[in-house]
């Protein structure tokens, strides 16, 4: 089976060009900073060589116009000139304010000495000087040149994926958005006659049980239009006990589900424990998860809902002993468009993370999963919504 999804191959294949590119940058980059010392060694040697002849030219002599060119023109490669017993004699292209320091010459002395080994002039007489010197300002910058180079371009590539990004995430929200109103609107008016017709069998006296459960559903539709059409606007947190909202979404899916799920509520029934939420949001989250539950145990199961409160959050846990989620599609379970069902679009999921994250500033995410054996989902949740751990400010506007 290959692990790795087309959309993951094209992005290792952009990822290795990327590399290879800076690694070539870099390479060539060095090569030329090779090439580039030899010659200014060669050009410190002809400095070092026309020192030795002026020095060696009588006092009556005349220096050559070309010697003295020579010395000149050395503008840019900062070089000393130390004698046999350590006394610096000249020098050039050094930082003039700090020139008069001993301290100085010394240590750069010790820093050119390790960058490249002194040039020695001999003269005729036996005594000897050095020439110590370091690369160019303008060799240096070549050398970091390509890292700099190479660091704009990622930044580049960062900040357009981050553009990229938001764009997507305005495009889907608009779409979003636009499905939920027309699908809050289209379902308005089979609502209306379902009540309609209820009200015609309450009139016929048909079974008094099967016109509540009947009540039950159409009721159920009317939340579920209720949270369609408040998607695209701020919902109302209030503080509400959780433990008795996993209870009743449970007491719902049981009956509507096969008799072959088996739902374990692994916390207190009576225990109170307030978290500011949207009721009819949060149950949506919580029908959703169990429902892939089911689905991945193609109908027939354990489904086991924990909770566990902590200083300042709650986790919950919903665990199921399906087929479980491979490691390379636990994160993607969450994006639109994303389902190993036939039918249905593949929103469940993406809802409910943008619902517990954007909404309810919270974490939602898959614990663990393994295959043939289960999966568990967490919700973390704050105990005070005041303060969002967890929410991102650009997402605040989704939904």
């Amino acid at each position: 089976m290959n692990i790795f999804s087309k959309k993951q191959k094209i992005k290792f294949g952009l990822f290795l060009i990327a590399v290879i590119i800076g690694i070539f940058a870099i390479w060539y980059s060095g090569d030329l900073v090779k090439k580039l010392s030899h010659e200014e060694r060669k050009k410190v040697e002809l400095w070092a060589e026309t020192v030795r002849e002026i020095q060696e030219i009588p006092f009556d002599g005349q220096i050559s116009p070309t010697l003295y060119k020579i010395l000149k023109d050395n503008n840019t490669i900062p070089v000393i000139l130390v004698n046999n017993s350590g006394n610096v004699l000249t020098h050039r292209n050094l930082n003039p304010n700090k020139v008069k320091n001993e301290s100085y010459l010394k240590h750069k002395i010790e820093v050119m000495n390790k960058q490249h080994k002194p040039i020695v002039i001999q003269f005729m007489e036996g005594r000897k000087n050095y020439v110590y010197y370091e690369e160019s300002v303008l060799l240096t910058n070549l050398f970091y040149y390509p890292f700099i180079q190479i660091a704009v371009v990622i930044l580049f590539i960062f900040v357009s994926y981050l553009a990229f990004r938001s764009a997507r995430r305005a495009d889907e929200n608009q779409v979003w958005v636009g499905m939920s109103k027309e699908t809050a609107h289209q379902l308005g008016t089979p609502i209306s006659s379902l009540m309609a017709w209820i009200e015609m069998m309450k009139m016929k006296d048909e079974d008094s049980m099967l016109i509540n459960e009947v009540q039950k559903d159409v009721k159920r539709l009317e939340t579920i239009t209720e949270r369609f059409s408040r998607i695209g606007s701020k919902p109302v947190l209030v503080k509400s006990n959780i433990n008795k909202i996993l209870e009743d979404a449970v007491t719902y899916l049981k009956i509507r589900t096969s008799r072959r799920v088996i739902y374990k509520l692994r916390f207190n029934l009576n225990e109170e424990i307030l978290i500011p939420l949207n009721k009819a949001l949060f149950e949506w989250v919580i029908e959703n998860i169990c429902k892939n539950a089911i689905d991945a145990m193609s109908g027939k199961g354990i489904i086991i809902i924990s909770l566990i409160e902590k200083k300042d959050t709650v986790e919950i846990d919903i665990k199921d002993t399906g087929k479980g989620i491979p490691k390379n599609k636990q994160r993607a379970v969450f994006s639109p468009g994303f389902s190993t069902k036939k039918r249905g679009w593949g929103l469940g999921l993406s809802l409910a993370k943008r619902i517990i994250e954007v909404y309810h500033s919270g974490k939602i995410f898959v614990k663990n999963s393994e295959t043939n054996k289960g999966t568990t989902f967490r919700i973390i949740l704050k105990k005070n919504g005041s303060t969002k751990l967890f929410m991102h400010k650009k997402d605040e506007k989704m939904l």
